[in-house]
């Protein structure tokens, strides 16, 4: 009996045992290496699509990197509801369509890199919540349109770094929450309005080595709620006056290291509810008139080995809130800071400048003005002396 009773679990076990290495052999695609239930691999293996139906439904990391399919279908991952890890790497990507990654309520990381991807369409990535990193890098993506993230959230990190990216489209980030890293590549030459509205609590934001005409109204507007926002090594051309409007609520915004054309105006009122306003080492070709500068919102302003105009635009400068934002600003604005132009003052400190010297503007275009007027009167006066001395010489002759 109790033999009987052996064999019956041996038995037992036997079935057991084979029809979970059936199922695990149904599960795993030809193509793949399954290592367990929990982690496929699937590289160079030649797919031409994403063999959903063949996976195991309780994979966890998953990794299709070097194959042959071109698009990312809506819901191409569904019911991979336990899946953390996925990697696309190196694949011929060329879209990826909206709510591709959709039902994925535990994936922590998302790799698509290295691949020929020129454009992150609308909704590609949208509504993934949770995430660690979504790694974007060395692709070709030249554009980023709208809605791309929207409904995403809780995003540690999000890099675009090594891409020829050229334009980023108006909402291209709007609803795009809780984001600690938005790190973007080189190479930006426009940045549409409201390219970031609807994006809040981000802890870093940073745009480097750009080459913008300008910056244009509205660029930050809705963006809220930002630790750092940094703007770095970049030809930013001329800084419109409503750039940062609607931008609230930053601890730093910092400018570090940029060539200015001009800036139009800088409007921070009480509403901005940026707690440190920090400006290093830009040069500007052009100082605003005092009153486009307005730093009511601004708690703490540093400016620190900035090269500024020290011609007549100084007096603009001496007169505006960067040197009256606090009873030390003239001070620490002459005393840390450099002079651009003229050529002769280029590089000497504002400190060293002999402002009594120097005419305001308005003064020197009126100067100009008179004597633009002196030489028109002086030209004909000139014609008439010059004539009347011939005629004196050619009379006596005459005579």
């Amino acid at each position: 009996m109790l033999n009987l009773w052996l064999w019956a679990i041996a038995f037992t076990l036997s079935c057991i045992l084979n029809s979970q290495l059936v199922e695990t052999t149904k599960s795993c695609p030809l193509e793949c290496i399954c290592l367990s239930q929990t982690q496929v691999l699937c590289n160079t293996g030649g797919l031409n699509h994403i063999p959903l139906r063949h996976l195991p439904s309780n994979v966890e990391h998953l990794s299709l990197t070097k194959n042959h399919f071109a698009v990312i279908k809506p819901d191409s991952f569904a019911g991979l509801r336990s899946l953390k890890k996925l990697s696309l790497d190196g694949n011929n990507i060329t879209k990826i369509k909206q709510f591709a990654f959709r039902g994925l309520p535990r994936l922590k990381e998302l790799s698509i890199q290295y691949t020929p991807l020129q454009v992150v369409t609308s909704f590609a990535f949208a509504g993934l919540q949770n995430l660690s990193t979504i790694l974007l890098s060395h692709n070709q993506i030249a554009s980023i349109e709208a809605y791309a993230f929207a409904g995403t959230s809780n995003v540690k990190l999000i890099l675009l770094t090594n891409n020829p990216l050229l334009r980023i489209e108006s909402f291209a980030f709007s609803s795009l929450t809780q984001v600690g890293h938005l790190l973007l590549p080189s190479g930006i030459r426009t940045i549409e309005s409201n390219a970031f509205f609807g994006m809040y609590t981000v802890g870093l934001l940073k745009l480097a080595y750009m080459d913008l005409e300008q910056i244009q109204p509205y660029t930050f507007r809705g963006l809220s709620n930002v630790l750092l926002l940094t703007i770095q090594e970049s030809d930013l051309g001329a800084i419109s006056g409503e750039a940062f409007a609607g931008l609230t609520q930053v601890d730093t915004l910092q400018l570090l290291n940029n060539k200015i054309d001009i800036i139009e105006a800088l409007d921070f009122n009480d509403t901005a509810g940026i707690k440190q306003l920090k400006l290093h080492g830009n040069h500007f070709l052009q100082t605003p008139e005092a009153d486009d500068i307005c730093l009511d919102g601004v708690d703490i302003l540093e400016l620190d080995g900035n090269y500024f105009p020290c011609g007549c635009q100084l007096h603009n400068l001496l007169e505006s809130a960067f040197a009256t934002k606090t009873p030390n600003s003239t001070v620490h604005l002459i005393q840390r800071n450099y002079c651009i132009s003229p050529i002769e003052m280029n590089g000497r400190r504002m400190a060293d400048v002999q402002v009594a010297e120097i005419a305001p503007c308005q003064e020197h275009l009126m100067q100009a003005n008179l004597g633009s007027k002196a030489s028109n009167l002086k030209s004909p006066l000139l014609c008439l002396g010059a004539v009347i001395l011939w005629l004196k010489l050619l009379l006596p002759h005459k005579l």
